[in-house]
């Protein structure tokens, strides 16, 4: 049964929120909120004299809210709504507790939350609980993760073409709308230079851990990476919050941001890139034995992991967009490859020993749940080392050239592979299956009745 992580101490947070309120006397309203299953945050905004209260007794909310679809309808067929009554849970405060949101001035702060059962019993329902319970197993194993994650996303004007689509947006002080692709290029860095600074100083206010941030290969689009952290809830929780900040200050400038997977069709796509090493209780790399390739143990985690990862594609592609980023040639991989310093396979062991020794997993795309997404690494993992398996050859050159298995790209073949799998769904549950099935079955009946202008465009009049 998965546990409170001692990151999550209610008394700090407690004392650090009360500290907080009396320092912020134009502070009006607070933000309570937690990830549901596709990574939307889900809450209230309650009037600051109430926030205390949420640190004393929690707040109830539906559990089912948990598992509503992407535009925030009921799922019936999830077992949470009628069945129940549509019963509450408890959601606690954790993480870094009540936290500044910058882009809004001072009259409102912030607070991340999770669902509990109102007995005090983990809901194993919660993507956050799924990763505490992920983690809780590695730890049996004497195995403790060290994660990190880079984040890619768009950031584009307000306005739209005469056909409703996204424009890119224009570069600060030239006026110049953002129409290529400049790769690393510090001219473009320096356009926007004003959003990043108000990004990195909101992050610092709440405690979100930056590194280097670049221009990527889309026009109009950058990355930003997350520094890493020794514990996996912490590395998921900073990559929600930097979701939210990157919005947030990109509405402060009149910008729009997205990290959906695939806004343009011919330009690359937003991906999520976690690395991760494993440490023992003597504070070891477990995937370190000083030698160049590094020790059995990560070929055993490696094998875990391309094993896991078509069962884990609902998680890494969860939305009907998701599939569009796995294209060849494209900077998102095609094939369960992995390799050594290689960025066309889709584990990639960088040429980092000691404490350093690492993959980094490059297949989920940034409109991904953090939570889930490092729960089904965990989870592959786990079932690698513990079983010894042995994974393939190592690729050199281009991996996409392989004839390696391919990265399943069906959504719906996707969720059947998690359903029936033999590695994810029997870790996470009887429960947690259900509710998150359920809720994919729905949004895939919804996409599939929505017929599209390009559609319409072709048949409409043709036939």
């Amino acid at each position: 049964m998965s546990t409170p992580s001692t990151y999550d101490d209610r008394q700090a947070m407690l004392s650090s929120a009360k500290a907080m309120l009396d320092a912020s006397p134009n502070l009006v309203f607070v933000d309570a909120f937690f990830a549901d299953l596709n990574g939307v945050l889900r809450g209230k905004r309650l009037p600051a004299r109430d926030a205390l209260k949420l640190f004393k007794s929690g707040l109830r909310l539906p559990r089912s809210l948990v598992g509503v679809d992407v535009w925030g309808e009921d799922v019936i067929g999830n077992g949470l709504v009628m069945e129940t009554g549509d019963s509450d849970g408890i959601c606690h405060p954790v993480g870094e507790g009540l936290i500044p949101t910058p882009w809004t001035g001072d009259s409102t702060a912030q607070v991340m939350l999770m669902m509990g059962d109102t007995d005090g019993s983990p809901f194993l329902a919660d993507p956050r609980q799924m990763l505490i319970e992920m983690k809780d197993r590695c730890a049996a194993a004497d195995m403790f993760p060290v994660a990190a994650m880079e984040l890619e996303f768009y950031l584009l004007a307000r306005d739209t073409d005469d056909q409703g689509r996204p424009l890119t947006a224009n570069m600060g002080a030239t006026g110049r709308r953002v129409s290529d692709a400049k790769l690393y290029a510090m001219n473009e860095l320096d356009a926007f230079s004003d959003f990043f600074s108000d990004l990195y100083a909101a992050c610092d206010q709440q405690g979100v851990s930056l590194g280097a941030a670049i221009v990527e290969g889309g026009a109009g689009q950058f990355e930003v990476n997350l520094l890493h952290q020794d514990d996996p809830l912490r590395a998921a929780d900073q990559a929600i919050l930097f979701r939210r900040a990157v919005k947030g200050v990109a509405d402060k400038h009149g910008l729009l941001s997205t990290f959906m997977a695939k806004p343009f069709g011919d330009l690359g796509g937003n991906g999520l890139h976690v690395h991760m090493s494993m440490l023992n209780s003597e504070g070891e790399n477990i995937f370190d034995d000083g030698t160049e390739n590094g020790s059995a143990k990560l070929q055993n985690a490696i094998a875990g992991l391309i094993d896991a990862s078509p069962e884990a594609m609902i998680f890494l592609a969860p939305h009907l967009n998701s599939m569009r980023r796995f294209q060849d040639e494209s900077h998102a991989p095609t094939r369960l490859t992995w390799g050594y310093e290689n960025r066309t396979v889709a584990i990639r062991v960088p040429n980092d020993s000691g404490k350093n020794r690492r993959f980094e997993y490059r297949i989920a795309g940034a409109d991904a749940n953090p939570y889930l997404v490092l729960a089904a690494l965990l989870a592959g993992v786990l079932d690698g080392v513990s079983n010894n398996k042995t994974a393939p050859a190592p690729t050199t050159g281009n991996g996409y050239l392989t004839d390696a298995p391919r990265i399943p790209t069906s959504w719906r073949d996707a969720l059947d592979c998690f359903a029936g799998g033999k590695i994810l769904s029997p870790a996470f549950g009887p429960l947690f299956t259900q509710v998150f099935c359920a809720l994919k079955q729905q949004e895939m009946r919804v996409a599939n009745s929505r017929v599209t202008d390009f559609e319409y465009d072709s048949y409409l009049q043709a036939f």
